[in-house]
């Protein structure tokens, strides 16, 4: 077996916490992250729960702000949908407030159009078959993307 790992040099919490704010001043980082962050660089759970409550008290780490700016981010590069949004952070362990939160960043108006955008483009993509199969392929697409079920039919619908 090909099983050889790198030892990673351990960090002392006082480099950890240094290291822990570079990487939350780079990018958003939700508590979770950061906890498995901390683990990989050799620390123990008294120390890590201590560093994550010091990133919180100076403001590094801020899971709302964490979900608005992955909710925001996830809708507009990567075209997905509320559900999958919400699955994604569900993963994090992001609270239901936060979740909420981040997802109020989507605008409506944003949001349906961008759906409607995504159906027409597999529409055209499936030009042949009868209009139910090609309704139905759109749809699971739309689905895939984690749109809500109700939403893309009513689009469809609307789109005959």
């Amino acid at each position: 077996m090909f099983e050889e790992k790198k030892q990673k040099k351990k960090l002392t919490p006082t480099q950890a916490i240094i290291k822990a704010q570079m990487a939350c001043a780079y990018q958003e980082r939700c508590q979770q992250e950061m906890r498995d962050k901390l683990y990989e660089w050799g620390l123990h759970s008294n120390d890590v729960e201590n560093i994550i409550a010091d990133l919180i008290s100076t403001n590094f780490l801020n899971e709302e702000r964490f979900a608005k700016a992955f909710a925001g981010g996830k809708f507009r590069i990567k075209k997905w949908g509320k559900v999958k949004i919400k699955i994604e952070l569900k993963k994090r362990k992001i609270s239901d407030y936060c979740i909420r939160k981040g997802l109020e960043e989507i605008d409506d108006e944003a949001y349906i159009s961008t759906l409607k955008d995504l159906l027409n483009k597999k529409l055209k993509e499936i030009s042949k078959g009868k209009e139910h199969i090609r309704n139905y392929k759109a749809a699971q697409y739309a689905l895939s993307r984690g749109f809500e079920s109700d939403l893309v039919w009513d689009i469809l619908k609307m789109e005959d």
